[in-house]
């Protein structure tokens, strides 16, 4: 039997939560929330309902111009006051304009959008479709589809320049590929004008609207990536596949998304795919031994297939896809922007499995 000092060593502390709605001297709501729930993280308490708000944290942050991981990494690394941490976000994407704000705002106390927002949203509505019948038939049977010239050649190869010089590589010099390569593709920048660009494309919207039934989606702030082919001395290290969503069933409806910057074909280090998997992930997980890790399972086994693409083509999956990078073993690094929106509200279990 425990003693009453043993228990109280071993119980988790529950931390306290700012309201939503409690703001600082940027006016946005929630930031101060999810501040709060990763400094209680940094001191060991436990704060109810992590992944029930993950997505909005996302959304939120994804608003104000950074991306959850350096944002994430930023508080549990410097552990700062709320105010430092609004000056940081305020440092690392400027200002919020009040549009954003407001949006936000309307957001989280359940008002309608601000005006520009609708407007652009019925825009969205009005365009002619980016994905046709043949494009929707393909995402129902193998849940991805690669949009085709999602952005122009001139916007990929501006993102694509971003990348090369985050890495501090020359696309003619093949030696300076590896140097300054990251090892596992990601490169941690998340902020550029160009990235910008693409994000806010109007095709790309339009794409997700048709598949999520909605034009008022929210635009994620994510990295990108460089992929340096192998050589002796450099193999790939990546992840392997894998999902970024609880197999708690069901696996509910979402998108993930990926913009090739450069020409990618399947040798590429491409990203690969299950196909089809997400009409049978129930079934699979059924017939798995009572003691087996899905997580740890050959995903590779169950058909992945690399997706080539030219540059500025998109490939969109839905997130019961298993999924990740590959090997390339081509002859050029393969160099990507991961971009996704999504609504406000999506289902999320707060079950891990």
């Amino acid at each position: 039997m425990y003693t009453p000092i043993q228990k109280s060593i071993l119980a988790p502390s529950h931390a306290s939560l700012p309201h939503d709605a409690e703001v600082g001297a940027l006016q946005v709501p929630h930031i101060k929330r999810c501040w709060a729930r990763w400094m209680s993280t940094r001191q060991g308490l436990v704060a109810a309902g992590a992944q029930a708000e993950a997505h909005r944290t996302q959304i939120v942050l994804s608003a104000l111009g950074v991306g959850l991981e350096q944002t994430m990494q930023y508080v549990m690394r410097q552990a700062p006051d709320f105010a430092t941490f609004e000056d940081w976000i305020v440092r690392t994407a400027g200002v919020p304009d009040a549009i954003t704000v407001e949006r936000l705002q309307a957001l989280v106390e359940g008002h309608p959008a601000p005006q520009a927002f609708v407007e652009l949203h019925a825009h969205i509505d009005a365009m002619e479709p980016v994905l046709d019948a043949d494009d929707l038939a393909h995402w129902e049977t193998h849940g991805y589809v690669v949009v085709r010239q999602a952005v122009p050649a001139a916007d990929s190869a501006a993102a694509a320049q971003v990348v090369w010089d985050a890495v501090r590589a020359d696309p003619a010099d093949a030696q300076s590929w590896y140097a300054h390569a990251p090892r596992n593709t990601m490169v941690q920048l998340f902020q550029h004008p160009a990235f910008e660009v693409n994000r806010r494309s109007l095709r790309i919207h339009k794409a997700f609207a048709q598949l999520w039934g909605t034009a008022d989606l929210w635009r994620s702030t994510d990295r990108c990536g460089f992929n340096a082919p192998e050589r002796p001395g450099y193999p790939y290290g990546g992840q392997g596949m894998h999902w970024d969503v609880s197999l708690y069933q069901p696996i509910p409806f979402a998108t993930q998304g990926i913009l090739y910057l450069t020409d990618t074909p399947p040798e590429q280090g491409a990203l690969t795919l299950v196909p089809g998997f997400h009409r049978r992930v129930g079934d699979w997980l059924s017939q798995l031994p009572a003691d087996a890790a899905p997580r740890q399972q050959d995903l590779q086994a169950l058909g992945a297939t690399p997706i080539g693409a030219d540059a500025g083509d998109l490939v969109i999956w839905h997130q019961a896809l298993p999924h990740g990078p590959s090997p390339n073993r081509g002859t050029r690094p393969r160099l990507v922007q991961y971009i996704n929106l999504t609504p406000a509200h999506v289902p999320c279990h707060e079950h891990w499995v």
